[in-house]
């Protein structure tokens, strides 16, 4: 019996993949009958490809029962065009072709659906483990967790060079048609060569670039997503991401965490005046020493003006240079917090600024007063839960402290006004940043469900 040629669509695709070395384009025969595969050996599950296609390949009696069986498998989907059919194949689809019929099968190997740690949004109480660098299993996660028909999945191709698929969520029940608009709008506008992660999406996706608060939050928590989803909100996933992007946000969600929904209602209120003592301890601690240092000591009481103007015997430059010296060096044992591995950056750090502290007293380069300031706003910083948002204050009270030294109390004052006024003109996909929800959460929910 003469032996069946290769479709010229598998010779032309071969042609396109060359040189690669990893492109398999082969035959299965048996008595008369015959099936040609092709595909990317290094992004295809073989034992997969083996048992879902080669194995019963020679347990069935004809190539029509074959084609039946091959065309009701669930990862079964349409032959698209050229194009996207080359970009598919280097994704981990097989393509099969059975006498006059092809077809196309999902067998990718993912190598990167483990389920990650949460890292950026620790707690002690709730979930522990966050989402997967694998899109189709941190979706899995999700339904896991919401249980509801109105939840929709939807899929946005982008012409960028990875080709990585960007999934959208969202509760058609809940959600804003004109938020949900506005998103679509603004992923159809990006216009780049490569989006690699969550981090790199949200860059595109906020309102402006050089914008300190951001307008969308990225977050690696199933916990606070499926709250979002309750709440209207369309969380965004991309491919090879353990994180998500939720949209719209407003200023008071970057201060919420997680764990305030686990404890009583005095606890929580608790540890949410704490964080938002801490942020204002964060901006306003280093502007308000250098006003009452340098312009206005005559508010403090006469004692602590004394004691804080002892303090700075011998510092031969203005208090507005001792902070930014001071505030330049905490930034730094930050960032190399970061930067360092995980077994040094603790001792690292901590024996750093214990030695730069005691040596810049006793050289008088700085008063003993200011190192309380700027341990206070050290630890302050990092009661802000959400990272971009510690980011965004970091920078703020550097702002704030130029006015001061410019204008002393007064300063202040304008530079905090003039926050809050450009926060209250600034808006998230339509909703205002500075909205206030006056009602509690089970009157929200109630709502919802109306």
């Amino acid at each position: 019996m003469t032996e069946k040629l290769a479709p010229p669509l598998f010779n032309s695709l071969a042609e396109q993949f060359k040189p690669t070395n990893d492109i398999i384009q082969t035959s299965l025969q048996l008595k008369g009958h015959c099936a040609f595969l092709f595909y990317v050996k290094s992004v295809v599950d073989g034992d997969k490809l083996q048992q879902t296609i080669i194995r019963p390949f020679f347990e069935m009696a004809s190539e029509e029962g074959f084609a039946s069986y091959i065309q009701s498998l669930p990862n079964q989907t349409d032959v698209p065009d050229y194009k996207k059919l080359l970009m598919m194949l280097s994704a981990g689809f097989v393509l099969v072709a059975i006498d006059n019929r092809t077809f196309l099968l999902n067998i990718r190997l993912v190598k990167n659906n483990e389920i990650q740690e949460t890292v950026m949004e620790p707690t002690i109480h709730g979930p522990q483990k966050g989402l997967s660098e694998d899109v189709e299993t941190t979706i899995n996660l999700i339904r896991q967790r919401y249980h509801n028909s109105s939840l929709k999945i939807e899929k946005v191709k982008k012409n960028d060079v990875s080709n990585r698929a960007i999934v959208l969520l969202y509760d058609d029940d809940r959600v804003d048609p004109d938020v949900l608009a506005k998103i679509r709008a603004k992923l159809e506008e990006i216009n780049t060569p490569l989006l690699q992660s969550a981090e790199d999406l949200q860059h595109f996706l906020n309102q402006s670039k050089l914008t300190l608060f951001p307008t969308t939050m990225v977050t690696e928590r199933p916990d606070r997503i499926i709250y979002n989803l309750v709440g209207g909100k369309v969380v965004i996933a991309i491919d090879g991401s353990p994180n998500v992007i939720l949209a719209p946000v407003v200023f008071f969600d970057f201060m919420s965490s997680m764990e305030d929904n686990y404890h009583v209602s005095l606890v929580t209120g608790f540890t949410i005046m704490l964080r938002y003592l801490g942020l204002f301890t964060c901006i306003f601690l280093p502007s308000f020493y250098v006003a009452m240092t340098s312009y206005n000591p005559d508010i403090l009481r006469i004692e602590l003006a004394l004691t804080v103007a002892g303090s700075r015997i011998g510092v031969p430059y203005p208090s507005f240079v001792e902070v930014f010296f001071m505030l330049f060096f905490m930034e730094l044992l930050t960032e190399a917090s970061m930067r360092l591995p995980k077994a040094v950056s603790a001792t690292a750090t901590t024996v750093g600024g214990l030695i730069l502290g005691t040596a810049a007293t006793e050289a008088a380069l700085t008063s003993t007063i200011m190192i309380i300031i700027i341990s206070a706003v050290a630890i302050s910083t990092f009661v802000i839960p959400i990272n971009e948002m510690s980011f965004a204050m970091r920078i703020t009270r550097f702002i704030l402290l130029i006015y001061t030294s410019l204008f002393g109390m007064v300063g202040l004052l304008v530079g905090f006004i003039g926050i809050i006024m450009f926060l209250a003109n600034k808006d998230s996909l339509g909703i205002p940043y500075l909205r206030i929800s006056w009602k509690g959460k089970s009157d929200e929910l109630r709502m919802n469900n109306k």
